[in-house]
């Protein structure tokens, strides 16, 4: 003969990091996000991250994931991670003015890309003859809360596709 037992089965929350690495999107100098000459980047309205000054005119996914943006004007590129981590790259400061113009990608949403690979060629003397600036921001988007946690590489001097410039750790809550 069995007996059931009236216990309830207890459950517990176990606290878990996931650590996901940006690397440098392109070569130049790695800036805190405070620094772009942008409210909008500057006071995290969109969310914390980092920004390079630019001295390549190739840009690169700083992360493996799926596109879930490509702006019509090429200036901004959306992709989701694996872990759930959303990130913005945003190619200079009011360039959705230029209307894709200066831009060159053959991206659409929906691919897979892999870090490093190519998000958009970009002509900066271009931009420059626009009075753009040039500053290239990397938000992550859905990171505004305290389970994230974000930690800038202090080394300025950024190599494309080599350098971490940020890592973020955020921490999730799992049932057992």
């Amino acid at each position: 003969m069995s007996t059931l037992s009236n216990n309830p089965v207890q459950e517990t929350t176990i606290e878990e990091i996931i650590k996901t690495e940006l690397y440098a999107v392109t070569n130049g100098k790695i800036i805190p996000i405070e620094d772009v000459k942008d409210p909008v980047f500057s006071e995290k309205m969109m969310g914390d991250g980092f920004a390079i000054q630019p001295t390549s005119e190739n840009v690169l996914s700083p992360v493996s994931g799926r596109l879930f943006q490509v702006a019509d004007a090429l200036h901004a590129y959306g992709i989701v991670t694996d872990k759930g981590i959303e990130i913005l790259v945003h190619i200079g400061l009011d360039t959705v003015t230029l209307r894709g113009e200066g831009f060159k990608s053959s991206l659409k949403i929906g691919m897979l890309i892999e870090r490093g690979e190519l998000l958009a060629t970009v002509d900066f003397d271009y931009l420059i003859e626009q009075e753009k600036e040039l500053t290239i921001s990397v938000v992550i988007i859905n990171g505004c809360s305290d389970l994230y946690r974000y930690e800038l590489n202090p080394e300025p001097k950024a190599l494309a596709g080599e350098t971490i410039a940020l890592t973020v750790f955020k921490k999730t809550g799992k049932q057992r």
